[in-house]
């Protein structure tokens, strides 16, 4: 793998969580001037880690937008795809379909049971919401969150690291959402807003008030 600076890694976790951005956006977050953001960027892109798309405005020069290429998920946390994709293999041969729905039952209540002791004394809905991300993005999952106008929370994963996994058996993806929902409470509704499976750049939950309809 192809050795990179610094700043170069920055601007990869950068568009890793907040997706196409410009190059004065890009310049503005590591505190660089614009031809130091486009030295670096030039080095991404000679390395095939980014790539960029050209918008043409009625005016002025077109507006160039960079964006991570599929290589560049190598830089991000895997864990071990390749082992993984396997090992469900072989349980499916062994022990078929019964037998993964019951690992996948027990991942989910180790993990249901790791995230409810850690959330339980926290009262305040956003303290959970924070410690959430904090959980995941310690498993991999690069996650962060915000508070909405509405009052209503966005959790937001911008990698997967069990993505291998998720693809070849969408269980994974059910038991974490049910994981959710159970430790987060009774007295709020989670829906998943973004799915990397269906084509979205990354995984995001919205999280509401029980019975409050979405707007």
């Amino acid at each position: 793998m192809q050795d990179i600076g610094v700043s170069e890694d920055r601007i990869l976790r950068f568009l890793k969580f907040r997706g196409p951005q410009a190059t004065s956006a890009i310049a503005r977050h590591l505190k660089i001037t614009l031809p130091g953001a486009r030295k670096h960027l030039s080095a991404l892109l000679d390395a095939k880690l980014v790539g960029f798309s050209d918008a043409t405005g009625k005016v002025g020069r077109p507006r160039r937008s960079w964006h991570l290429t599929p290589s560049a998920d190598k830089r991000f946390p895997d864990s071990h795809a390749i082992l993984t994709v396997e090992m469900i293999g072989s349980i499916r041969a062994v022990f078929g379909e019964d037998g993964l729905d019951r690992l996948i039952d027990a991942r989910e209540s180790e993990t249901e049971r790791r995230y409810g002791a850690a959330l339980s004394s926290l009262g305040d809905m956003a303290r959970k919401v924070a410690k959430l991300a904090e959980l995941r993005s310690e498993e991999g999952y690069m996650a962060d969150w915000q508070s909405l106008p509405d009052g209503t929370y966005l959790l937001a994963e911008n990698h997967c690291p069990i993505c291998a996994a998720a693809r070849i058996c969408q269980g994974f993806c059910r038991s974490e959402l049910d994981v959710f929902r159970r430790a987060l409470g009774p007295e709020v509704t989670v829906e998943r807003a973004e799915h990397i499976l269906a084509g979205a750049r990354r995984c995001a939950y919205r999280i509401s008030p029980a019975g409050r309809s979405r707007s």
